[in-house]
Parts: C-alpha cells; structure tokens; sequence
C-alpha cells in the first residue's frame, strides 16, 4: 500500500494546517516562507483538496470514491464527504482517543486491536454508524495499551457525536459527524468545486 512519508511537520506547514490537528504537539522552528506569486483559483482548491487528504491519510483513488459517495447521498456534497471522511474506523479510534494521531489509530485498527459490536474489523476505512460500539479486542496487553493510551489523550475532549468509556477504552457513535464537529479550518465549497469541473 502506498504511503506519504514526508515529514509531518513540513507537510502541515506547506498546507497550513496546525501540527495539532494530526495529532502531534511539535511545531516547526523554521522561519515562514516568504510570500509566494497569488494562487489562480484552481490553486486554492487543490491546496484544500490536498489538505483534506493529508489529514486523514487518504490517497486520491479513495478521496475520489468518497467523493462520488457524497454526491449521490442527499444533503450538501462537501458537508457528506467531511462526514464520510469523520467515520473511517481509523479517525474514529484517533478522535475517541484510543491513538495518538490517526496514523497510530490506522496501526492498531490493521493488527487486529480494534472490534466494531464484538468483531474484529481490521480496515482502517471501515465507515461506521450511528450506534456502532468501538472497543478493543479483549487481550490483556491491548487492553492495557488502550487504556494508558486514554490516560495520555485524557485532556483532550472526545467530538460530542461519541461517547467514550475511559475506564473500559469503548467508544460508541452516537450519531454521524456534522460539520460543526470538524476540528481545523476548511472550505470544503472549494473541494467540489474542484470535482465539478
């Protein structure tokens, strides 16, 4: 499987995306970049396509099937791929606080830690739903990882589309991600636009 190895900290500020929002707390120490030529407009909307897939780890064959998922579901184009993008198993085991960054979170969804309503689900794209209960396979080390992984991630709030169960390290879904829950700056406008040409 093909993967982005360039460094995180590099990568968020080319974006302009804040280190925090992958999960990681370091900041580059570099001077910014002097002002760059204006963007055209295409520009500006492959930077926020661009950005959208840096944050979840997705390459462009999957971000565009995501795409033509959200086109065909009712509702706004951009607000169902954000919300498509919010319930990969992955994200859902990085923002319930199970993993450091949604990096960590795909690792331990891919060797088999993780169970969706009691089975072993371990596809990092797995899209849950309302109602699905996240918790770890039922060893005593994975346990234990989980739990002092919640212990670490205890000062950072869980979205409020799920409720976490620290003691235990379950997670359910209460209801999809809105747009509301995002957690850093985007214009997901741009992204169709993008597409609709």
């Amino acid at each position: 499987m093909a993967r982005n190895m360039q460094p995180i900290a590099k990568r968020c500020k080319a974006l302009g995306i804040e280190p925090a929002v992958m999960g990681y707390s370091k900041s580059t120490k570099r001077n910014p970049k002097p002002a760059r030529r204006k963007q055209s407009e295409y520009g500006i909307q492959l930077n926020e396509k661009q950005k959208v897939k840096f944050i979840y780890g997705v390459l462009e064959k999957q971000f565009r099937k995501y795409y033509e998922l959200a086109e065909k579901q009712s509702g706004i184009t951009g607000q169902n791929l954000l919300q498509i993008l919010e319930s990969r198993l992955d994200n859902v085991v990085f923002r319930s606080g199970l993993a450091n960054t949604r990096k960590q979170a795909r690792q331990i969804v891919t060797h088999g830690h993780i169970l969706v309503n009691g089975k072993k689900v371990d596809i990092p794209s797995y899209l849950v739903k309302a109602g699905d209960v996240i918790s770890v396979a039922d060893k005593n080390r994975s346990t234990q990882l989980a739990k002092n992984m919640l212990e670490e991630t205890a000062k950072i709030a869980a979205p409020k589309w799920l409720e976490v169960d620290r003691e235990n390290a379950v997670a359910k879904v209460v209801t999809l991600a809105s747009r509301d829950d995002i957690d850093y700056e985007v214009q997901e406008t741009l992204i169709v636009e993008l597409y609709s040409k």
